[in-house]
């Protein structure tokens, strides 16, 4: 969680955003053909599409955001959910969250957003488990 470390260095939020901003810049993009609203996450009022992929029994997602500060929100929990097991993702607490100090920043929208994302990595994890055991 090298990332999520790296907010403690900045005083204010601004900073923060600005910093959420140049992670969504760094995320790995999704292909195109997953832009489908198969992969659309909802309950973000913004498009957020996620992919998953199970590879040497660790999950990787790719994502993207029509939206610069979502697209940041989702480069966060892709940097601490990818090359994860499936059961590590299900048994993670999404306490860092507030550690940062994200979900108290987040407008309700955005945050019903992240709570729904989170939610789409879990269900990810848990379907990739069946497949595992």
């Amino acid at each position: 969680m090298k990332s999520l470390k790296n907010f403690h260095f900045f005083e204010d939020w601004m900073q923060r955003y600005e910093y959420m901003i140049e992670l969504g810049k760094s995320l790995p993009l999704i292909d195109e053909e997953y832009k489908t609203d198969n992969h659309i996450i909802k309950g973000c009022q913004s498009k957020v599409w996620i992919h998953a992929a199970l590879e040497k029994e660790q999950v990787n997602f790719t994502a993207d955001s029509d939206a610069i500060i979502t697209k940041g929100i989702i480069a966060i929990l892709i940097r601490v959910f990818s090359n994860q097991r499936p059961k590590a993702i299900l048994e993670a607490n999404t306490e860092f969250i507030d550690k940062i100090g994200l979900k108290e920043h987040l407008s309700p929208t955005r945050a019903n957003g992240l709570a729904s994302m989170i939610k789409q990595i879990k269900m990810y994890a848990v379907a990739f488990q069946t497949q595992l055991n």
